[in-house]
């Protein structure tokens, strides 16, 4: 059984005008298809090609991914369109003057999406990083050069919503501000003062018009005091004209590599030209804090390139084209005794693209969706998708279409189809703990080039272990499980903004334990664990009857 989530509607304005003729760049590939020599562009994925031995990736033992995921950085982004490669390819045959070049951008892209300014970034998250930069300095070189030492200086201070605290935020505290949080229209009232530099902020529910510190809010009081707005809208589509400008902000800040399909390291940044200018000023090839985030010009070029692609773009096309890759995968799993399926179409601006959620009773099929995530994103052909167990008992895994390519939709129905079609038996009982991890660890941690000493403190009841666990900066909680001599821990750090798991995986034998840490996007570390065998001191505690008599 689906059901449909209607859609609302893609603010989209077309506009018209040619940023390179067809003869300078060729004729452009149709849709997101990329290409092996010699194949048409009509040509679509089949398991066969996209198994090819010749795969540039494979070349050095690397193995592609479907993508059912989006756009997200770790697996590539999305898909340049052919436009913005047939432009990259023409930026790459000639030399150009850096400055003379972002001026003749910054008001191309002006014209084009019916703003004041444009700017390139190596990045979105460079484009945060520049325009924190452009605040603090107001384009003044001489307090640029001191970045991120910003004593004595004015303006050192941003003010970002508590809900707006993200992982993407290290951009902007790179430039050594201090952050102050807000959660309410008064505390962001009393907040600001004459340090403040900026207020930044994501776009999100909580920052949608009629929430109590929606941008609107937020603006309204910050225009009166002269305080600048930037606003991250990453993974976004592309309105024309910026609806976030129209709504209040300053700066509007977008992914190059995501909606927009333009070069994956590429930002594009909308808005007040004498903020952009002076966030020019701080990013490469200038020297400073921004020279790191260097963004070339075929990157520069490129991002042009998608923003006029993108006013020309077929959207409606795309999106029939997307979900009729749904309807292939829906009808292939639906007839699986056991699945039911929902088709999402997201009336937001961020990462849209329709969604199939594919769900089932994990204790009926003997498998969970992390399984299946797994299974097809760890064996070939390659698929990445999203996996989550739900609180109604129910587990799920989501396809997202926006970044697939032709004939990719058969592939995945097939292989979804596979799996799910499996007889599994259930999942054995957790065998007997071959120990009792109870009490006091020390931990020994091997990174890529350092170690550390850490320490658990485990409680054990049969095979669920919970406790705590003492890293180099703070303690947090731990839990996890033991199967016979094989052992599972998971603790996280809580950091405002940040989210970092330790998952341990390891093996017991007598008071030692070893093994594995995946430690996320931040890949592995190993340890080492011996259990503390030390006696703790047993001294009487003594209260003094008043108030001491000596110091």
């Amino acid at each position: 059984m689906k059901r449909r989530n209607a859609i609302k509607g893609m603010a989209i304005l077309p506009l018209t005008g040619g940023l390179l003729s067809k003869d300078l760049v060729g004729s452009p590939l149709e849709g997101n298809n990329v290409l092996p020599a010699g194949q048409s562009a009509a040509a679509v994925v089949t398991e066969g090609s996209f198994m090819a031995k010749t795969n540039i990736f494979r070349s050095i033992g690397v193995e592609p991914v479907i993508n059912c995921m989006g756009t997200y950085t770790i697996i590539g982004g999305s898909i340049e369109r052919p436009a913005v490669r047939a432009a990259m390819e023409a930026a790459a045959h000639n030399f150009v003057q850096y400055d003379e070049l972002a001026d003749g951008i910054g008001q191309k892209l002006a014209d084009l999406t019916g703003t004041e300014w444009g700017m390139v970034s190596a990045g979105c998250a460079a484009g945060l990083k520049h325009v924190t930069a452009a605040c603090v300095t107001g384009g003044n070189p001489e307090i640029l050069i001191r970045i991120p030492d910003l004593t004595g200086l004015e303006k050192t201070e941003v003010i970002i919503p508590r809900y707006a605290r993200t992982s993407y935020d290290h951009a902007i505290r790179n430039i050594g501000v201090k952050i102050v949080h807000v959660t309410t229209a008064e505390e962001l009232e009393k907040a600001i003062n004459p340090k403040t530099a900026m207020i930044y902020l994501t776009t999100s529910s909580t920052s949608a018009t009629g929430q109590p510190l929606s941008l609107e809010v937020i603006a309204g009081i910050a225009k009166p005091k002269n305080i600048p707005v930037l606003v991250d809208a990453a993974a976004e589509n592309l309105t024309i004209p910026p609806v976030h400008l129209k709504r209040g902000a300053t700066i509007v800040a977008y992914s190059g590599g995501k909606a927009i399909c333009g070069p994956q390291c590429a930002g594009l940044l909308l808005g007040d030209k004498a903020i952009l200018m002076s966030a020019w000023q701080a990013s490469s090839p200038h020297h400073g804090p921004g020279r790191d985030n260097k963004v070339g010009r075929e990157e520069m070029i490129g991002m042009l390139a998608a923003v006029e692609d993108w006013t020309k773009r077929d959207h409606e096309g795309d999106w029939k084209k997307w979900m009729g890759w749904i309807d292939t995968m829906e009808k292939k799993v639906s007839g699986i005794s056991g699945i039911k399926t929902i088709i999402t179409e997201p009336a937001g601006l961020g990462n849209k693209s329709p969604v199939l959620t594919v769900s089932w009773d994990p204790a009926k099929l003997n498998v969970t969706a992390f399984d299946i995530a797994e299974e097809l994103g760890r064996n070939k052909p390659r698929v990445a998708l999203a996996a989550r167990d739900q609180s109604d008992g129910t587990t799920t895994v989501n396809i997202t279409t926006g970044q697939m390519q032709a004939g990719e939709e058969k592939i995945v129905a097939d292989r979804l189809f596979e799996v799910l079609s499996k007889k599994r038996s259930p999942k054995p009982e957790m065998a007997t703990p071959v120990a009792n991890l109870s009490g006091r660890w020390n931990v020994n941690m091997k990174f890529f080039s350092s170690t550390s000493d850490h320490s658990f403190t485990i409680e054990q009841e049969g095979n669920w272990l919970s406790g705590t666990h003492r890293g180099d900066l703070d303690v947090r909680n731990l839990n996890g499980t033991i199967d016979g001599d094989q052992v599972r821990l998971r603790t996280t750090i809580p950091i405002a903004g940040d989210s970092l798991s330790f998952l341990f995986s390891g093996v017991v034998a007598g008071d030692s334990l070893s093994g594995n840490v995946h430690l996320g996007e931040y890949r592995t570390a190993t340890f080492t664990a011996t259990r503390n065998k030390s006696k703790a001191v047993r001294e009487r505690v003594q209260i003094p009857g008043g108030p001491p008599l000596a110091t």
